[in-house]
């Protein structure tokens, strides 16, 4: 049986991380499509109806999870992708990072239109040095050419994501920990 690639159909191209090869495949277009054709809540609907479910053990349905965010909230909601993959000899996540970053970026535009997010965070564990500078390639790329910032795409929208690079404790894997070390203080479950 033949095995079919979605997630990492472009990763054994060369650059295949720069933003040149991205946009020549299409990279960025599902979030610009997104943004202007959909409102947040339709954008949430579509994902829930779609099946999608995060790349964790459990394989939780990423629609009923922004529907978990709160709406229309007098303060700020942020995004954080969590990037540490710290659980001993997990490398799922390793080669989006290192070899499609931008694919990462174009998902979090997307999630921060569904969920009304203007700021958002990376979150990558210390060790994994490659990643964490593909990672601010493609952030600098992204910048550069419109694909984040202000009005990111010509859409109207406007969204910063900063990468955050951790000190490597194997407990920041847990969200609530990685929040606090996020947030400047010891990586402790909350």
């Amino acid at each position: 049986m033949e095995q079919v690639r979605i997630l990492t159909r472009y990763t054994d191209l060369p650059d295949s991380w720069t933003l040149t090869t991205y946009r020549s495949h299409d990279g960025y277009e599902a979030a610009a499509k997104a943004i202007k054709d959909y409102q947040p809540d339709e954008l949430i609907e579509l994902v829930k109806k779609s099946g999608l479910r995060g790349r964790g053990g459990a394989g939780f349905p990423t629609g009923v999870k922004w529907g978990f965010v709160p709406r229309n909230i007098p303060k700020p909601t942020y995004l954080v992708c969590n990037a540490d993959e710290s659980e001993p000899g997990t490398f799922k996540d390793r080669l989006l990072i290192e070899r499609d970053p931008h694919q990462i970026l174009e998902g979090m535009i997307i999630a921060s239109h569904a969920l009304r997010v203007k700021t958002a965070f990376i979150y990558i564990r210390g060790e994994m040095s490659l990643g964490a500078r593909r990672l601010q390639h493609a952030l600098d790329e992204a910048y550069a050419k419109g694909c984040l910032g202000k009005d990111l795409l010509g859409t109207g929208v406007d969204l910063d994501i900063l990468l955050f690079v951790g000190a490597g404790a194997y407990i920041c894997g847990e969200e609530t920990a990685l929040l606090e070390s996020l947030e400047g203080r010891r990586g402790q479950p909350r």
